[in-house]
């Protein structure tokens, strides 16, 4: 984290105002009860059976809608599907595994719904470098996390069309 970030929540994005170091003595009565903790000595206790690392006050601005969520019912213009291709392109070429962006975007279109470790299963990944890779689809605004498994967005779907299109 730091100032002038943001940070994704389930709910939507918090703006991160400030990021301080403090000491336990620097904490407030105050600042326990922001953190959810009944009074001081609750806080205390907890950051005391934690005695490694730095501390720090970090404040939060106010929530906002993931802006993810807007970008996926946005259309795609050929210059906006030139754009994101271009970016596919990219993570393809970054990839130690090689291209993957289209073939993940297929199988999150065929099977939505579908466990994350059985989609991984189907193009010869791990679960997590997966997870992480539809993370970055959604990004994009192509993919969209269900509470089992994911599906394509209106933008995600578009995109596959034109692809589709470019290559018939």
């Amino acid at each position: 984290m730091r100032t002038g970030g943001t940070l994704l929540t389930p709910v939507g994005q918090l703006a991160i105002l400030s990021v301080t170091p403090v000491t336990l003595s620097q904490i407030t009565e105050a600042d326990s009860r922001k953190a959810g903790y009944p009074h001081l000595i609750a806080l205390l206790e907890e950051l005391r059976a934690r005695p490694d690392g730095q501390l720090y006050r970090i404040e939060l601005g106010g929530l906002v809608a993931d802006p993810r969520v807007a970008l996926r019912s946005q259309s795609l213009d050929p210059r906006a599907a030139a754009d994101i291709v271009s970016q596919l392109e990219r993570l393809d070429r970054r990839s130690a595994d090689g291209p993957w962006t289209t073939r993940t975007l297929r199988i999150v279109g065929l099977h939505p719904g579908v466990r994350a470790v059985d989609l991984a299963r189907m193009v010869g990944q791990a679960k997590a470098p997966f997870k992480i890779n539809v993370r970055k689809l959604k990004r994009l605004g192509l993919t969209e996390s269900l509470e089992i498994g994911y599906r394509l967005s209106p933008r995600g779907r578009d995109l596959l069309k034109q692809l589709d299109e470019r290559s018939a």
